[in-house]
Protein backbone atom coordinates (compact mmCIF):
# COMPACT_ATOMS: atom_id res chain seq x y z
CA UNK A 1 0.00 0.00 0.00
CA UNK A 2 1.07 3.22 -1.09
CA UNK A 3 1.63 6.28 1.66
CA UNK A 4 -0.09 9.12 0.56
CA UNK A 5 -0.86 13.03 1.52
CA UNK A 6 -3.85 14.75 0.35
CA UNK A 7 -4.51 18.81 -0.48
CA UNK A 8 -8.68 18.98 0.09
CA UNK A 9 -10.21 21.84 0.59
CA UNK A 10 -12.04 22.25 3.74
CA UNK A 11 -15.58 24.18 3.53
CA UNK A 12 -16.26 24.04 7.25
CA UNK A 13 -13.30 26.20 7.91
CA UNK A 14 -12.02 27.39 4.52
CA UNK A 15 -8.82 27.67 3.38
CA UNK A 16 -7.42 23.93 2.54
CA UNK A 17 -5.84 21.00 4.64
CA UNK A 18 -2.97 18.50 4.49
CA UNK A 19 -4.91 14.75 5.33
CA UNK A 20 -3.77 11.59 5.25
CA UNK A 21 -5.86 8.89 4.12
CA UNK A 22 -8.47 7.35 6.21
CA UNK A 23 -7.20 10.09 8.79
CA UNK A 24 -10.39 11.75 10.78
CA UNK A 25 -8.54 15.24 11.14
CA UNK A 26 -6.18 17.11 8.67
CA UNK A 27 -2.32 16.83 9.46
CA UNK A 28 -1.88 20.56 9.13
CA UNK A 29 -4.55 23.74 8.05
CA UNK A 30 -2.93 26.49 5.73
CA UNK A 31 -4.68 29.56 4.49
CA UNK A 32 -4.04 29.33 1.12
CA UNK A 33 -3.34 25.86 -1.04
CA UNK A 34 -0.34 27.29 -2.44
CA UNK A 35 1.18 27.28 1.23
CA UNK A 36 -0.92 23.92 1.70
CA UNK A 37 1.33 22.14 -1.36
CA UNK A 38 4.44 24.00 -0.57
CA UNK A 39 4.45 22.12 2.99
CA UNK A 40 2.67 19.03 1.82
CA UNK A 41 5.53 18.74 -1.00
CA UNK A 42 8.59 18.89 1.63
CA UNK A 43 6.95 16.80 3.67
CA UNK A 44 6.40 13.94 0.89
CA UNK A 45 10.06 14.99 -0.46
CA UNK A 46 11.19 13.22 2.73
CA UNK A 47 8.77 11.15 3.65
CA UNK A 48 8.55 9.56 0.43
CA UNK A 49 5.32 10.06 -0.04
CA UNK A 50 2.59 10.25 -3.10
CA UNK A 51 1.45 13.89 -3.20
CA UNK A 52 -1.97 14.21 -4.39
CA UNK A 53 -3.57 17.52 -4.53
CA UNK A 54 -7.18 17.88 -5.01
CA UNK A 55 -9.45 20.77 -6.65
CA UNK A 56 -12.38 22.57 -4.61
CA UNK A 57 -14.52 20.17 -6.52
CA UNK A 58 -12.73 17.24 -5.17
CA UNK A 59 -11.02 16.13 -8.45
CA UNK A 60 -7.72 15.25 -7.92
CA UNK A 61 -5.01 17.27 -10.10
CA UNK A 62 -1.54 16.48 -11.03
CA UNK A 63 -0.27 13.88 -8.73
CA UNK A 64 2.98 13.37 -8.05
CA UNK A 65 5.10 10.46 -6.23
CA UNK A 66 8.74 11.52 -4.17
CA UNK A 67 8.79 7.70 -3.41
CA UNK A 68 8.34 4.50 -4.82
CA UNK A 69 5.86 5.12 -7.70
CA UNK A 70 4.29 1.88 -9.09
CA UNK A 71 4.35 3.37 -12.34
CA UNK A 72 7.29 5.12 -13.09
CA UNK A 73 8.31 6.58 -15.96
CA UNK A 74 9.94 4.92 -18.91
CA UNK A 75 11.99 8.62 -20.16
CA UNK A 76 14.63 8.32 -17.50
CA UNK A 77 16.70 11.42 -18.42
CA UNK A 78 13.98 13.70 -16.33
Amino acid sequence: MRKEIHIVSNPNRGGWDAKRPNADRASKHFDTKKEAMEWSRNLAKREGLELIPHGTDGKIQNPNSYGNDPCPPKDTRH
